[in-house]
Parts: structure tokens; C-alpha cells; sequence
């Protein structure tokens, strides 16, 4: 101003026009610099993360503080938000999450990211105030429900998509115990992204797998059918050696999520959907503003469980609000209090898309995330994290392929696992985050430190029982040793060749010796994969081993339990009727189509028995028999509907479906072909299912029958597993003696029945232990014929007894049995009580029976 008078005064020409343009200029000059000041945009960018796991928070709400401008996060937690009104803060909320409140700078352009911590916060009771007649959200529900055939992507005749999936598994909930352990502290010492990659707020995290799969999904109704071609796939995981199988498992066949249905099954659990049938009796609901999301007007409504022990979900929908009540976007949760084991939390968000073609339409979910995290056992160690994310671009409906197109569920490319960089930038559908690229690099350095294989070849060795040395496993552990009163003490080693040998070729042997019966037992086996779609499978083997009558049956059951056949070799034997068996055998095993699995196997066996044994020759009873052989072909039929095979380097993995799986085998004995002396037919099947009781819980059962109409010795029958022990045996029958009933014709039936916390999760004082209920019911019908039974002489050569064998008679033999499980996360005590048969001597009446059973 200074400036201004003395230039005034200074001139004394034409004074009034120059002061008059000086102050018109210098007034529109101060006009426009507040004009600029007032007018400038305050904008925010940034990214909304979850604090624990580092994934982006969807649909979140963001703000500026004190005004009703407002964005929500895209389905990758970013936002970005403006405004020309004065605000120094914005604000991020979401439901289950703290709010945050971080200040911006006005007027200027700026990055503020945010992380949230979770919340236990749930929805408030819902109160219906007089003068309304229901809760509002019922409206929308019903809408979406009245239309649900309209939009679910069932009522397609076909539907394909370019599918991209990323899954990553990590170490949380690092505790300081935890990182005082002396692998974790090598492993943070070398590793020192693990810190960086918690962001600024966020908990650390050890990443251990990642892996990206670029694919197409191809799906048909009308029969139901599905496929996934795989073409690239790119995995670092330490631990990991077949990449083959985790090829296929981290494809989006694996990743699909339809909330259309009423119920969404999540490791082996089934969750209620809040749009199911049955809506009412699970949730509540609330209904919150209406929203703009791509376009379309949706309202969003809130739900809780009416029980927070139940499978059921915590969350937010979003329907549209025009004639089609469609589902738009939805985020689950399943919290901690629900009656799972180790689960602090799973998590679900997906955002559907309207795919319109020819006057045909269907929402399908274009990205889905999904996450679980598994809690800390105790502070002395670490929780787990699983991440996955799905997407699809490029969607075709309506124009399905030819049915031999479906011939094979999952194939994968020759060329899989060979990848660039590039082009991994040119074909994922979305980018990878900074800390998912450093993730890369730290699994390498990890995998590559000396501690850290070592403890992956102890895992290995727990589980599968066998130590890697290079072309050749040694193993097994549970068989290393055993001690009974016929070997005394028994020790085994088994060694076989790995997919570093060959892919097609395994070599497998195992040599034991007693030191009590003073005899060498052995085994060999060799197996080549002939093909690997369809999977075809030839074996030879031959063995020389102590077997016993009382578990030496073709039980469909019991021939992969090696838990139990390991733990059978304790102990007195001579109940059980012991003899060494040699055997012989080729076997042919291929896929005639899909979901068919066939088996032709040829067999020479010797039966030596080591107790009191003579039987008639069935072709002439002046002869007496006490060792014999069979020469038998046995042939072998599986279907099982639905069902997902997984073909890894050396084995194929069987992904069960919800339909039945049907069995039939049937055995042929060669007479006098290659030394055997009985001539014979055996007949045997078997159904096994679960199905979802509704609200109820699960059921499985198992029905098996058999016949044999040829006249035999009893060795040679179906020998019913007993179970004398304290602990379950679900392949048995748990309160019937062993050996104790022997058939030549059978069919039993085994019902267990889970209500999975259906009945105490509605007792207040038992709900927070998270037991769960279960009952189960076993029957046996069968004899003998008497011509079997005469085969056995009273006495032997020498006039000796000879034990004789027990049958069943008109009656059936039933046990019904009820319990507990999940006592302590892991123990299951269930009462069994015997129904039938109760006059015989040395049996149960009931019994209680302990078992060990780990589940979610």
C-alpha cells in the first residue's frame, strides 16, 4: 500500500484515471488470488488395506469429515475422493472394522493411504417400532429371492470366461515367543522385507506360498459339466515339489463361490447363505442407504446370524434397486465365535456383472477374494493365512460345447510352468502389489536356507512317513518297528523311487525280519504310469508277509488305513488267527470315461496258518487241507458322479463330489490254473454318500453287500471287523469281538448323522465350548451256508479241536452310538450300545469309545 500512495502523490497529471486503473487492477488482482484460494480442489487418492493380512478393503466408506461428500472403495480397496468445500480430515469406515480419521491437506492434491484394524463390532438388534409391519430389508430379500432364477448363473445353458487366480499363504500373528524360536529367527534375520511388507500400520507377515494361473473355464448344463484348460501357472512355495497337482489346485475350478445357493461349503463345512431359502431363521437384517455402484442404483443391507455359533455369515449385500433384485456385490465374514476349529476368520467378497446375451441374462461374479485365517494354537506360535483372488474377463453365455469337448475336468498345458516376466505384465488381469512382488524374491531366500529344509524334510517324514535322499525315499515310519507274540520284535525298512528317478517308473521294496519267528518277510512292487489321461496305471508285486484272518478281508474300507494296519501288528495275534501269505499279483487299472474307473488284477497266493486249521477239500471230502493256494482274477468297477480328478507326477488325487460313489468287484478263482486249488465266485458292492440334512447338519452312510456262492474255507469269507480297543474304529463294527462273525452273504448299512453344533449351539452355557453333536447307527444281516460250515472237521489228523468260526443268524447284529465331538478342539467321545446278540458270552453290552479327530 506504501507503494500505491506514493505513486499517488508522486503524479499530479491525470491523477484521477491512473489511481482509478491502479485500484480497479489491484482489487481484480486480490479477487482473483482469493477467488484461486477458495476455488482450489482438495483431492485424495490412496489405497484401504486391512491391517492383518495387507488385501484391499472393498466397499469401504471414505469421507471428509464434516460433510456429506463421500466414495466408497473399488473392489481393491482404492478410492479416490474431491472436494471445493473447506475440510482438514477424512474418514474410512466398514463394518467389523475400526474407524480411522487422518488429517488432509487443503487444496492440494495428495496420497493418503489407510489401515484398518478389525472390529468385533456386529449389528445392532433390529427393533420393528409400532406402526410397521416388518423390517424393511424384507422387501428387497423377497424381491431377490422371487427372482433368483432370473439372475443365478445356473439357468445358463453354458457360460465360458478367461479366468486369472492368484493364491498366497502366509505366517501371521507373529508373536514375540513365537519369533524367539531359533528357525524364525534365522529366517527373520535373512529376510528382512518381512517388517516392510505390514505397511505402516500393519501386522507382519512370513510369506511361504504364492502362486498365479492364467486359464480358461468352461461350463455346460443339461448334463452338468465343467472344464478348466490351464495354460500358465507360476508358483514359489517353500516345500513345494509336486507342481503338477497345485497346478490344478489353484485354478479357479477351486475359487468358485455362488451365494444363489443355500449353502456354500468352505473346508469341508457347510455355511448357510443369507439369501438362502431358510433366511429367516438364520439372520437379521438391516437396511442401509442406497448407493451408486457402476452405474446402478443398489441398497445395501446389512446381516448378522441370529446365532453368532452358527456356520453363517456377517456381512454387507448390495441389490440392485430396478425390476431385477439382483445381487451386485456381497462381503461375508465368518467370525470368530462361530463353532469352527482354529478359524479366526473367512472372508468372502465378490462383485457380479449383468452378461447379457440374446435377451438371455445372468449375474455372474467377475472378482471373488477369499480369505482364512487360522489362529494361534498358543503364543508360542504363529497363525496361517490363506489368500485367493479370482477374475474373470472375456464372458461368453449361451453357446456350449460339444459334450466329448468336457471329456477331462482339469487339463493342463506341456508348457505350464514356462513363463516370462512379460508375460505375466501382459495377461493377469490385475497387477501385483508392491509387496506381492517382494513376496517372490522372499520365498526364494527362504526355501534356500539350511534350517528351513531340514524341518521341511522332518514335516514330510511326520506325514508321508518317508525321508527324500535323493532318487529314493526311505520310510515308513509307522512301520520301522512293531512287537507281537508271534515275530516278537519286528523291524522294517521300505524304499521306494521318486519322481526325480522317473515320472513313468516306481520301484518299491521292503524287507522285515522278526526276531522272534526268525523269518526274513519282503515285498517289491513295480509300478508305470502308462498314461496319464486317461490315467492308466500297470503294477506287479509280489510279497511274502504275517497276515491275520480277523482283518484279512477285501473290506473296501480298510484297504488304505495304514494308521490301523500298522497298529494291528501289536500284540497277541493268536485271536485274530495269524498265517504267513504270499502273494503275486498284476494289475491293470485305467479310466474307461470320465468318473468309470476300472481295475483287472491277476493273483497267486499262499495261505500258511500258524493255529489250528484243516478243512474238506470242497471236490472231495476224503481229502484234508491245512495250507493252501488260489490263483483268482479279480475285476473292479468304480463310478463316482461328479467327481474331479487331480493327476499329479506319480499319483492322482480325487476330489469327491455331493453325489454317491458306487462300487463293484467281483472275484474268479482259477481252480487248478498255476498251482491253485479252490474254484470259485465272489460277488461283492458297496454305496457311499453325504448329503446336507438342511438346517440339520450332514449325513454319510455306507452300504455294502456281498456273496459268495462257492464253498470255501472261512479264510476265504468275509471276516466282519471287530473292535475290542477303547478308541473308534469307524471301518468296524465298535462293539462286536473280533473275529466273531464270519459270511459267505452280507449287506450291512452305517449311518453317522452330524448335527455340527445344530443342538448345543442353542444352550446358552454350552454354545462358547463349541461341542457338536453326532449320532450313528450300525446293522449287519448274514450267515453261512451250511456247506461252508461243514468244511471245518471237528477235529484235526491227530484228533485235535479245531477251532471253529461264528455266524450270524436270522437276527442282524445292530449298535447304535451317540457322543460329542470337538472336546478340546480334537477328542470325540461317543456311548455304543450293542442291540443284538446280548446271551453270548465275553461281549459288550455297551462301551465307550475315545477317538482323535481334527477338523474345522
Amino acid at each position: 500500500m506504501n507503494t500505491v500512495f506514493y505513486f499517488v502523490f508522486s503524479e499530479k497529471r491525470n491523477l484521477f484515471p491512473k489511481v482509478f486503473l491502479l485500484r480497479t487492477f489491484l482489487l481484480f488482482s486480490l479477487l482473483l488470488i482469493g477467488f484461486s484460494a477458495f476455488s482450489q480442489k482438495t483431492v485424495v487418492t490412496g489405497k484401504v488395506t486391512d491391517a492383518e493380512t495387507g488385501d484391499g478393503v472393498p466397499f469401504a466408506n471414505v469421507y471428509f469429515d464434516g460433510t456429506t461428500i463421500g466414495t466408497t472403495t473399488d473392489f481393491d480397496g482404492f478410492y479416490k475422493i474431491e472436494t471445493d468445500k473447506a475440510t482438514d480430515s477424512l474418514v474410512v469406515s466398514y463394518v467389523s472394522y475400526q474407524t480411522r480419521k487422518k488429517a488432509v491437506k487443503k487444496g492440494a492434491t495428495q496420497n493418503i493411504d489407510y489401515q484398518l484394524a478389525s472390529s468385533e463390532e456386529t449389528l445392532k438388534a433390529i427393533v420393528v417400532t409400532s406402526g410397521k409391519r416388518e423390517n424393511p430389508a424384507w422387501e428387497y430379500l423377497r424381491g431377490l429371492l422371487d427372482h433368483k432364477s432370473e439372475n443365478d448363473k445356473r439357468r445358463l445353458s453354458a457360460y465360458e470366461y478367461d479366468a486369472y487366480s492368484k493364491v498366497e499363504l502366509d505366517v501371521d500373528n507373529i508373536s514375540d515367543k513365537f519369533k524367539e524360536k531359533k528357525l524364525v529367527k534365522q529366517i527373520i534375520g535373512v529376510v528382512d522385507s518381512v517388517e516392510n511388507l505390514a505397511g505402516e500400520d500393519g501386522k507382519p507377515i512370513l510369506p511361504l506360498f504364492i502362486s498365479e494361473t492364467i486359464s480358461k473355464y468352461y461350463y455346460r448344463d443339461s448334463p452338468i459339466k465343467r472344464k478348466e484348460e490351464i495354460e500358465k501357472t507360476r508358483i514359489k512355495g517353500v516345500g513345494v515339489d509336486d507342481g503338477s497337482i497345485v497346478s490344478q489346485l489353484v485354478g479357479s475350478s477351486f475359487q468358485d463361490y455362488n451365494f444363489y445357493e443355500s449353502w456354500i461349503q468352505i473346508a469341508g463345512k457347510d455355511f448357510v447363505s443369507p439369501i438362502s431359502e431358510s433366511w429367516r431363521l438364520f439372520y437379521d437384517y438391516e437396511l442401509q442407504e442406497r448407493t451408486e455402484i457402476d452405474d446402478i442404483w443398489c441398497y445395501r443391507i446389512d446381516f448378522q446370524p441370529k446365532r453368532k455359533e452358527d456356520l453363517a455369515f456377517t456381512g454387507t449385500m448390495w441389490i440392485t434397486d430396478d425390476s431385477t433384485f439382483a445381487l451386485k456385490r456381497i462381503d461375508v465374514t465368518v467370525p470368530k465365535a462361530a463353532n469352527l476349529n482354529f478359524i479366526e476368520k473367512i472372508k468372502i467378497q465378490q462383485d457380479l456383472k449383468r452378461i447379457e446375451e440374446d435377451k438371455e441374462t445372468a449375474w455372474l461374479p467377475v472378482k471373488t477374494r477369499i480369505l482364512v485365517d487360522v489362529g494361534q494354537i498358543n503364543d508360542q506360535w504363529a497363525g496361517m493365512l490363506l489368500k485367493s483372488y479370482s477374475s474373470a474377463e472375456n464372458i461368453v453365455i449361451n453357446k456350449p460345447r460339444d459334450l466329448k469337448f468336457y471329456k477331462d475336468a482339469i487339463v493342463v498345458d506341456e508348457e505350464v510352468n514356462n513363463s516370462t516376466d512379460d508375460f505375466w505384465q501382459k495377461n493377469r488381469h490385475d497387477s501385483l502389489t508392491a509387496s506381492e512382488q517382494t513376496v517372490y524374491a522372499m520365498i526364494d531366500t527362504i526355501s534356500n536356507l539350511p534350517m528351513v529344509k531340514s524341518y521341511i524334510e522332518i514335516a514330510d517324514l511326520l506325514i508321508n512317513g518317508y525321508k527324500d535322499i535323493g532318487k529314493v525315499d526311505v520310510g515308513t515310519l509307522l512301520t520301522l518297528y512293531s512287537n507281537n507274540n508271534i515275530e516278537g520284535s519286528r523291524a522294517m525298512i521300505n524304499v521306494r523311487t521318486n519322481v526325480d528317478f522317473s515320472n513313468k517308473f516306481q520301484f518299491s521294496t521292503g524287507i522285515a525280519y522278526g526276531f522272534g519267528d526268525e523269518k526274513w518277510k519282503y515285498r517289491g512292487k513295480i509300478r508305470y504310469i502308462a498314461n496319464r489321461n486317461p490315467w492308466t496305471v500297470i503294477s506287479v508285486s509280489h510279497q511274502y508277509d504275517l497276515q491275520q484272518v480277523a482283518l484279512f478281508n477285501e473290506d473296501f474300507r480298510s484297504s488304505d488305513n495304514y494308521l490301523f494296519l500298522a497298529f494291528s501288528r501289536w500284540g497277541s495275534l493268536d485271536r485274530n488267527r495269524p498265517f504267513y501269505h504270499r502273494q503275486s499279483s498284476i494289475d491293470f487299472q485305467t479310466d474307461i470315461i470320465k468318473g468309470v474307473t476300472s481295475k483287472v488284477t491277476y493273483r497267486n497266493q499262499d495261505y500258511d496258518p500258524l493255529f489250528n486249521f484243516e478243512f474238506f477239500d470242497p471236490e472231495n471230502s476224503e481229502i484234508r487241507r491245512k495250507d493252501f493256494r488260489v490263483s483268482e482274477v479279480m475285476a473292479e468297477v468304480r463310478i463316482g458322479f461328479k467327481e474331479r480328478y487331480i493327476n499329479g507326477e506319480m499319483a492322482r488325487v480325487v476330489i469327491n463330489s455331493n453325489y454317491p460313489v458306487f462300487k463293484f468287484r467281483y472275484i474268479r478263482g482259477l481252480g487248478d490254473f498255476l498251482g491253485g486249488d479252490l474254484e470259485y465266485h465272489k460277488f461283492s458292492t458297496r454305496l457311499e454318500h453325504s448329503f446336507r440334512l438342511g438346517i440339520f447338519g450332514r449325513t454319510d452312510y455306507f452300504i455294502s453287500a456281498g456273496f459268495t456262492p462257492s464253498t470255501l474255507p472261512y479264510p476265504l469269507l468275509e471276516s466282519h471287523l471287530g473292535n475290542e480297543t477303547p478308541f473308534y474304529n469307524q471301518l468296524s463294527f465298535n462293539l462286536m469281538n473280533y473275529f466273531e462273525f464270519v459270511s459267505d452273504k452280507y449287506a450291512s448299512i452305517n449311518v453317522i448323522h452330524d448335527f455340527n453344533g445344530f443342538l448345543l449351539n442353542r444352550i446358552p452355557l454350552m454354545r462358547r465350548l463349541k461341542w457338536r453333536t453326532f449320532v450313528e447307527g450300525n446293522m449287519l444281516v448274514g450267515n453261512v451256508s451250511q456247506k461252508n460250515i461243514d468244511l471245518i472237521p471237528d477235529t484235526d489228523s491227530d484228533g485235535v479241536p479245531v477251532p471253529k468260526f461264528g455266524s450270524l443268524g436270522a437276527t442282524p447284529y445292530a449298535e447304535v452310538s451317540y457322543g460329542v465331538s470337538n472336546i478340546f478342539r480334537f477328542v470325540r467321545v461317543q456311548a455304543v450300545h450293542r442291540l443284538t446278540y446280548l446271551d453270548k458270552d465275553d461281549v459288550s453290552k455297551w462301551g465307550i469309545r475315545v477317538s482323535a479327530q481334527f477338523r474345522l
